[in-house]
């Protein structure tokens, strides 16, 4: 069976500068763009001690950048997008039966998932979208 990482490295290889998202907010992101996204947030995800087997709440609207978090994290562990309107005890409950690892919002959110995570011992991330770079491209950065 064939991974979507694999498939997106072998789609990179062929087409990297067919395009695989665009909003109108930004440029479009390419095959080539996405597998390095991917690749990157694996490599950002592994160095904080989170890989296979570990869970990844996201907290993100809809958008290019929620698309583009749940195949990167999804590439490198298992991601659990969450509904950004849900109040701080349905992010308990959700946080909690996933014994999420850690949580991934947007830069400068206020969602109540941030002192869920806090009080639960979970690693909180902040997204910072790159749209100069495509569409749907981001990094990762713990929130300290």
């Amino acid at each position: 069976m064939t991974s979507f990482t694999t498939l997106a490295e072998m789609i990179a290889q062929q087409v990297p500068d067919a395009v695989a998202m665009t909003a109108p907010s930004a440029g479009p992101l390419t095959y080539g763009g996405l597998h390095q996204l991917i690749t990157r947030t694996a490599d950002t995800l592994n160095r904080l001690g989170i890989g296979r087997g570990d869970r990844v709440a996201i907290v993100l609207p809809n958008c290019p950048e929620m698309a583009c978090a749940f195949v990167a994290v999804a590439s490198a562990c298992t991601a659990a997008p969450l509904n950004t309107a849900y109040r701080a005890d349905e992010f308990e409950f959700y946080l909690s039966d996933l014994n999420a690892k850690a949580l991934i919002v947007a830069h400068g959110s206020t969602s109540p998932a941030l002192a869920v995570a806090s009080k639960l011992g979970i690693l909180a991330l902040e997204l910072h979208a790159l749209p100069e770079r495509g569409a749907g491209n981001f990094s990762l950065s713990a929130i300290r």
